[in-house]
């Protein structure tokens, strides 16, 4: 998967959230990295894991992937947008990320 999928910001998905706007913020990042903390609202399914794991995504919503630094939630972002959903890769990842973190 090469391109650029649709971006978000950091910002824009702070207002996604406290708007309750109805959409899917999905870290795609490794069950390790998840450990260093994420976005509370997140469903977390590891890139690798995403394409036999379609049926937990409501296609009906808008989705934003979310990875370390902005890679890998491209190719998941781009990976969905072929599959026919409606998705934004959240640019910068949760380095960028200002808003709060959630600890499982």
């Amino acid at each position: 998967m090469e391109g650029k999928a649709k971006e978000i910001s950091p910002k824009e998905v702070e207002e996604y959230i406290n708007e309750k706007k109805p959409c899917i913020i999905l870290d795609v990042r490794e069950d390790i990295e998840v450990l260093q903390g994420m976005i509370e609202q997140a469903k977390h399914i590891p890139l690798q894991s995403l394409p036999s794991s379609m049926d937990e995504l409501d296609p009906s919503k808008e989705i934003i992937c979310i990875c370390r630094s902005g890679q890998r939630s491209n190719s998941a972002a781009l990976y969905l947008q072929e599959q026919g959903y409606t998705s934004y890769n959240m640019v910068g990842g949760m380095l960028e990320w200002e808003g709060d973190i959630f600890f499982k």
